[in-house]
Order: C-alpha cells, then structure tokens, then sequence
C-alpha cells in the first residue's frame, strides 16, 4: 500500500456498525461460498453487532480515511471475528488488524475457524497460529468441521 492509500487501526464506535455489518455479511458470502445463505438482513446484523458484538468484544476497524474496509473483535482472549472486504484482500489489513489484536493479548489468543476455511487456515497458520483441536460442527450454528487455533507470543511461553 502507498502511503496515501494507507489503512489506519482504530477502535470501532457505533457509526460504524451498519458498515461493519455490511463487510460480515459480504466477507462470508465471497470467500465462504460453503456457508448457508444469510437469512438475516443488514438491519437484523447490524442489530447483531450494536447489540451483541461491540457489548461483548472489543472491536477496532481498519479504515482509509471514513471508509470503514475490515474489522476485528476480541471477547477475553478469544478473537471472534476478522473479516475483511473481499475486494480489498490481500493488501495487509488482516495483518494491521490481526497485530492490533495481539497487542491487546498479551498472553496469547484463540480462535475457530472453519476446516474448509483453507485460506483463513494458512494466514493464521503464517502467523504463528497452531492447532489446539478440531471439532465436527455440532458446537457452531453452521453445523461445519471447525478447528480451534491458538497463538502465544514467545514472551508467554
């Protein structure tokens, strides 16, 4: 990224939710086509993350200027989301966000993430993220092979 196309980290506040709830919904739809269709409209997941996510995580954005492009949340040392736009993948903000995330986990963290999620799977793994277990689906509300990753900054162990 040129410098003046660079992303900024910043915690998310309530302005931002109805962008947030738009790049969940766009994320899971273009990079996990193996997902069930959405059945919540946007008012219904923007809903979801005033109401649920920002009361229970921590949550910063990766932005440009009010153009909101990913987001991330952590609930205690668990990261619950990282989703990006599709259209602005591979550029480094799942690495801006990701590191925020870290310095705000000081011991470490976990995470799911889909068995199929074979992209997801590798950039975790790139960044230090090992696998603790995996599951059959039957503890999610997708029914799908998951897998709990967990990273520990050196320092901790």
């Amino acid at each position: 990224m040129s410098d003046d196309t660079k992303a900024e980290i910043r915690p998310a506040d309530a302005a931002d939710a109805a962008a947030i709830a738009r790049i969940h919904v766009a994320s899971r739809a273009g990079t996990m086509p193996y997902l069930p269709p959405q059945r919540r409209g946007h008012d219904e997941v923007t809903r979801w993350i005033e109401d649920v996510v920002f009361k229970t995580c921590h949550v910063w954005v990766a932005a440009r200027g009010a153009e909101i492009l990913g987001y991330a949340a952590l609930e205690g040392d668990l990261l619950d989301q990282l989703y990006l736009r599709p259209d602005v993948r591979r550029q480094g903000l799942g690495t801006l966000l990701l590191d925020e995330v870290r310095r705000h986990s000081p011991d470490g963290m976990s995470l799911y993430v889909f068995q199929q999620n074979t992209g997801a799977r590798a950039f975790y793994e790139r960044h230090g993220f090992t696998v603790l277990g995996t599951g059959d689906g039957s503890e999610n509300m997708e029914n799908l092979p998951d897998m709990l990753l967990r990273w520990t900054p050196d320092s901790a162990q």
